[in-house]
């Protein structure tokens, strides 16, 4: 794999460094935004072209995808966004534009790419744990809005990012096989307002926000399924695929920054007459953290090219690969950094409590180390040695 960026790939990382720098306060990050502020940071992305980087250029986005992904990702971790640009334009918008119809693409893209529709993608259910096919929600046969028949959805989605504010969703039913069938799940397109539809907003440990959607009853036209019928497992698994790329990305920008955080408290910071960066033993803990964080870039890099590949088990591995070292390696230094800085690194008022946040959070969105390092297994033994 080449990972040489090119001078484009340079100018975007820079310019959203910028925007990153002037849109997010020091003094800000980590903490939970308002619903007003959180629109208008994400109409701001839109005027800087991010939620259309995976979004075809016929539909106004730029179709730049994986490494320019990866390098809004890992500034937008820097500054700890807990915006709608993973909900949006990282799990939605590829989604749509692999699976939907000419026409569904044409209604749906261009109001995304600008920043005026918000999206999310309702994958997880309670019992499910990291098993995308171990869905109960279902789609039956029924009078959905509109001619030609349709169907009716029950069921719960949760862990919904993005779900709590997003105004339409893409809702993962099973319309045929049993639970755990990997046939048979098929993906509907709804507005958030449904009849039968409704939300539980939820805040995640990092200050992400979330929603538990509950489904009784809610008519579906056949205009709103997305994709093939029954076939909807293998567009739902490789949107996750590019969502744990981009937190990959995510986790080594958060941690850039929490190692710079950690440095200058350490030189500040006095004890027995000297500065604890003086003391060999906090040195080693630093020299660890910055060795993790090369390892972490270099592995967001490896899950970034990976999303190109065309064999799904080849993509599978690496990606898995990758996201169970940052999980582990995350979770390891965020906490090192807090007990680097001593009882302050434990409060709301000290940056580095919500850079661990976000580092433990990362580890456990769509797959922890465990499920990764399983699921790098068994694609490790579909494709070979």
């Amino acid at each position: 794999m080449d990972f040489t960026l090119t001078d484009d790939d340079l100018a975007l990382r820079d310019a959203v460094q910028r925007f990153c720098e002037g849109e997010y306060p020091a003094p800000e990050r980590g903490n939970t935004p308002t619903p007003e502020r959180s629109r208008q940071r994400h109409a701001a992305q839109a005027q800087l072209g991010l939620p259309g980087l995976w979004v075809p250029t016929e539909h106004d986005g730029s179709a730049l995808g994986p490494v320019a992904a990866m390098l809004a990702a890992e500034q937008l971790g820097r500054v700890l966004d807990t915006g709608d640009w993973l909900a949006t334009a990282v799990l939605s918008a590829p989604l749509l534009a692999e699976a939907g119809s000419p026409a569904q693409c044409s209604e749906w893209l261009p109001p995304l790419a600008a920043g005026r529709l918000l999206v999310a993608l309702a994958c997880q259910e309670p019992e499910a744990r990291h098993d995308l096919a171990d869905v109960t929600t279902l789609a039956r046969p029924g009078a959905g809005a509109g001619s030609g028949g349709g169907w009716v959805l029950d069921g719960r989605k949760s862990l919904v990012l993005g779900g709590d504010r997003a105004d339409g969703l893409l809702v993962v039913a099973r319309t045929a096989g049993e639970r755990r069938d990997r046939a048979g799940l098929s993906l509907f397109a709804l507005q958030a307002d449904a009849p039968g539809l409704t939300r539980r907003p939820v805040t995640l440990l990092d200050g992400r926000s979330a929603a538990q959607i509950d489904l009784r009853g809610v008519p579906v036209a056949a205009g709103q399924l997305i994709g093939p019928l029954h076939g909807a497992l293998p567009f739902v698994e490789r949107a996750v695929e590019r969502a744990n790329a981009a937190l990959c990305a995510e986790s080594a920008g958060a941690l850039e920054a929490l190692l710079a955080l950690t440095c200058e408290h350490l030189k500040t910071r006095r004890q027995f007459g000297a500065p604890l960066a003086r003391f060999q033993a906090l040195q080693h803990r630093v020299a660890d953290m910055a060795m993790a964080l090369e390892q972490l870039k270099s592995m967001a890099c490896v899950a970034a090219m990976a999303l190109e590949a065309g064999d799904a088990s080849e993509r599978a591995r690496l990606v898995s690969a990758a996201k169970a070292l940052t999980a582990q390696l995350g979770r390891q230094c965020g906490l090192a950094a807090i007990q680097l800085h001593g009882a302050m690194g434990m409060t709301d008022e000290c940056r580095v409590g919500h850079y661990a946040k976000r580092l433990i959070a990362n580890g456990l969105l769509f797959g922890d180390a465990a499920s990764h390092l399983a699921r790098f297994d068994a694609a490790r033994q579909a494709t070979g040695p």
